[in-house]
């Protein structure tokens, strides 16, 4: 039971036990022992039982001046804890005492006290609520309009965290006789924007800037009061004020852009002010500007005026800046990215423009980073129009020399790159010079000219290969590409990724002409192959995987594979099959195995399977250990069987004979991964067209396993997972029908739900369906016709939006068998039959085409001749016409 201490007249603090507080709290400040810690924390708690404790706390908090403020503000933690939760239990008396006693420390002299009385402010009045201080905002007001900066911070501080914690109270009609309190603390918060006291310009625009997104109508009707007020803070000596005004007007511009417009001009001025702004941080975030005034749909001709000063700033911040602090002295970077170090772990994180490591370095990679954005969309929103300001500043950069001019023409090249598209109209007449005179820099002395130049000239890719046509501009072509792939070999690792990445846009503009030089491009991509770090091994492979599918069959030569296959396989042998560069090199395989069916591939192919069987398996080991372990091994290695098996067909047969592949899959099937699933479903449907025999006698358990996935009630997160699942039931069903007969009745009651609700599935997910559908229709007619009548005009619809195939044709020889079966559920749906046929651009297989025109046939059999005639007379005339050749 607490205990209480009679009293007359108002509480005021015992000198004894006041001091004893004191003492104890000094004393818990000191390092004592951690015995002697516990001691005095329960003598403290023990003062803790009295109820008039917490006006001690309140009295030492704002009146104790005479100790130490670092005491004073334990005192107030203590006060600010004890009163939570328990606040409305606390006798009025001692409510009201500590109260009086917050504010007055509002006034206080040292700002921490102010703080710490603040926020115990708004810990009291998010529980206690407004109506039991009437007197507070009142209080706050006086505060605000005393001439004393104290009280005007502390004021400021108290309503800053009240509207933190309960920020609807401030904007309620129900807090303060009938208004809105932050309508009238907004109108004395503006004039603290022209105080000579720099924290109380910064407190009070803090403030403002909180309401900027609810838009009170206290800031609405003052909005220009508001603005002139940031305007003039935009001068502000201290970078955190300018900062905040940087705030204010890119949430304005994202949030409420008609109150911009008005005063457009000063807003743009302003931001071209704070965008050169010697604080780099201030700078960086105030170039997020101008993408938000384009999302703001503000109409771009308000810009025009500006874009010569817009562009100058975003053009000089784009270069590095001449600190020898940062990136002054290029031969660091040469030294750091030689290609004989060894990757560190945050070289294989994906990359940003800089590394996390040094913060001032990254603001500057950041601002080059968000100024080539504005640039970039400035350039697609006025095009051409840049280009009067902007190529007489680049030209200068280009052609300056010597070293001191390097960041310069660095920032003009990587300029150039960023406005490619945007302004190719304007460049386009001058592009074989602009070609010219960024190739030579391919070879410059400084590692990042070398590396900026990679990537620009691979922005004009297209163009470069669209005037290949001719002889001059072949001749172009086959410099740059000849550049690329001198620059592969670079040793600094930079140029290196940069030169496969631009040659991996190039290769998709160029496609088939590069055949020519295939031989030359192979045997550059693999010289290099043995030597690159973690990092480019990754871009290479996807600069190989890239070039694969560009040249597609044309890639399936002798000579090239002798070429291609055994640098990759020498590496791959290289990595235990724990190594992650191991998924690098799967993937590039993957790419390849779909291009490679001749001969002299498959003489690699049982390695390259044998090395997938042995990493599921130990995966699978290691996964019985490590139940949450990485399973992008299984997936890629699954992935990988997959494109063998669907490009070897039956060479790979022997393969699986031979392996405990199915049994593996099987395990693959069940895990808890639906990328594992998703993976293992689609092997699962490959294997079931090449070699299903090797499936048993497992095939029943295979069969659960697909089914299953078909019977999540919500599958929008496995999506993939359910759509490999379905494709495979349909794989199954045309290779082993007795088998799959068990599971067509639970298959049926799945498939029906996707294709009435086939506008909110994932078109894939509907084709797959209705293909699956149509087989186990041929394959099991007497099991699926019984379910007609509930889906075959959606099943009908799915089958006209399908892609002409293989897969189709076997979804309509299954459709052809439902109408036999039944007539009169297809007489019903004649007209969604019709357009389904209808949809055919030509049916190759002659017993299908046959089959068709038997089902017309019927049709017209069944009706009388008028009204077949009314019937086709009312069917779409597309449709009708494409139908005709059936009917012959």
């Amino acid at each position: 039971m607490r205990r209480t201490i009679t009293r007359l007249g108002p509480w005021q603090p015992h000198d004894e036990g006041l001091n004893q507080i004191i003492l104890l709290l000094l004393l818990d400040n000191l390092p004592f022992s951690t015995v002697i810690r516990i001691q005095i924390r329960m003598q403290l708690l023990h003062f803790s039982l009295f109820d008039d404790f917490n006006n001690y706390l309140a009295f030492i908090l704002s009146r104790a001046k005479d100790v130490p403020v670092e005491i004073r503000k334990v005192a107030g933690l203590l006060l600010k804890n004890g009163l939570m939760d328990v606040y409305n239990l606390i006798e009025p008396e001692h409510q009201q005492y500590i109260k009086l006693q917050l504010l007055y420390g509002l006034g206080e002299a040292d700002q921490h006290i102010r703080s710490t009385c603040g926020t115990t402010i708004s810990n009291v009045v998010q529980q206690g609520g407004i109506s039991g201080w009437p007197e507070l905002f009142h209080t706050l007001l006086h505060f605000l309009n005393s001439g004393d900066p104290n009280r005007n911070g502390g004021a400021m501080d108290a309503l800053s965290k009240i509207s933190e914690n309960t920020p609807e109270l401030l904007d309620s009609d129900d807090a303060w006789s009938g208004q809105r309190p932050i309508n009238i603390f907004l109108l004395e918060l503006f004039e603290f924007f022209h105080s000579p006291h720099a924290n109380l310009r910064k407190l009070s625009l803090r403030f403002v800037n909180k309401y900027i997104i609810s838009m009170p109508s206290g800031l609405y009707t003052s909005k220009n009061k508001y603005l002139d007020g940031l305007f003039l803070l935009a001068n502000e000596p201290d970078a955190a004020v300018r900062k905040l005004v940087c705030t204010a007007l890119l949430q304005l511009v994202e949030f409420h852009p008609s109150v911009l417009e008005p005063r457009l001009k000063d807003v743009i001025e302003c931001m071209l002010q704070l965008n050169k702004d010697n604080n780099d941080v201030l700078a960086l975030e105030a170039c997020g500007f101008w993408s938000k005034y384009w999302d703001a749909q503000i109409p771009p001709e308000n810009l025009r005026e500006y874009l010569p000063h817009l562009t100058l700033i975003l053009l000089s911040n784009i270069a590095y800046p001449n600190d020898d602090d940062l990136l002054a002295d290029a031969e660091v970077i040469d030294a750091k990215e030689d290609e004989s170090i060894p990757d560190r772990y945050q070289d294989l994180k994906p990359q940003l423009p800089c590394s996390d490591e040094d913060d001032d370095t990254c603001t500057i990679c950041n601002l080059r980073k968000c100024s080539a954005s504005a640039l970039d969309v400035l350039s697609n929103v006025f095009g051409a129009k840049i280009l009067l300001t902007f190529m007489p500043i680049i030209e200068a950069n280009l052609s300056a020399t010597g070293d001191e001019a390097w960041r310069d023409k660095e920032a003009a090249v990587l300029a150039l790159g960023v406005i490619a598209r945007g302004c190719i109209n304007g460049l386009y007449p001058r592009l074989s010079e602009i070609v010219a005179s960024l190739i030579p820099l391919l070879d410059h002395k400084f590692t990042l000219i070398r590396s900026t130049s990679c990537w620009t000239l691979s922005q004009f890719s297209k163009y470069i290969v669209q005037d290949s046509g001719n002889k001059k501009g072949y001749e172009q072509f086959d410099m740059v590409l000849t550049a690329f792939l001198q620059r592969i070999s670079d040793t600094n690792k930079l140029v290196q990724g940069a030169a496969c990445s631009a040659l991996a846009i190039l290769e998709e503009e160029a496609a088939e002409k590069l055949a020519p030089r295939l031989k030359e491009i192979l045997q550059h991509l693999m010289h290099p192959l043995g030597e690159y770090q973690k990092r480019n091994l990754r871009i290479i492979c996807d600069a190989i995987g890239t070039l694969v599918d560009a040249v597609g069959e044309e890639l399936d030569q002798p000579v090239y594979v002798e070429i291609l296959i055994p640098p990759l396989i020498q590496k791959w042998q290289n990595f235990s099959i724990f190594d992650k560069d191991l998924l690098t090199l799967l993937e590039c395989f993957t790419s390849i195995v779909q291009a490679l069916r001749s001969i002299e591939f498959s003489q690699f192919t049982e390695h390259l399977f044998s090395r997938c069987i042995t990493i599921i398996e130990a995966q699978q080991q290691l996964a019985k250990a490590h139940p949450f372990s990485d399973k992008d091994f299984i997936t890629c290695s699954l992935d990988f069987l997959s494109g063998l098996t669907g490009c070897f067909h039956n060479g790979i047969e022997s393969l699986v004979l031979q392996s405990n592949l199915r049994d593996m899959l099987l395990k693959c099937c069940r895990d808890g991964a639906p990328d594992v699933r998703q993976s293992a479903f689609g092997l699962l449907g490959d294997l079931a067209r090449v070699c299903p025999i090797h499936l048993h006698p497992r095939v029943p358990e295979f069969l659960y396993l697909v089914v299953k996935q078909l019977k999540i009630p919500k599958f929008e997160k496995t999506i993939s997972v359910a759509n490999n699942a379905c494709w495979a039931i349909g794989e199954l069903a045309v290779q082993v029908p007795q088998e799959i007969s068990p599971f067509v009745a639970t298959v049926i009651s799945c498939l029906i739900p996707i294709l009435h609700q086939s506008e909110g599935v994932v078109k894939s997910m509907v084709e797959n369906s209705a293909i699956t559908l149509g087989r186990l229709a041929f394959v099991c007619p007497d099991l699926v016709s019984p379910h007609m009548e509930k889906c075959m005009q959606s099943w009908c619809i799915s089958l006209s939006t399908t892609r002409d195939g293989i897969e189709k044709e076997d979804a309509f020889k299954g459709l052809c068998a439902m109408v036999k079966a039944n007539p009169s559920v297809a007489q019903s749906s004649l007209v969604y039959v019709c357009k389904a046929i209808a949809s055919w651009t030509k049916i190759w297989s002659t017993e299908l085409n046959t089959e068709v025109c038997k089902v017309m046939h019927d049709y017209q059999q069944m009706l009388t001749n008028e009204a077949w005639d009314k019937f086709m007379s009312d069917l779409d005339p597309l449709v009708k016409a494409n139908i005709a050749k059936y009917l012959v």
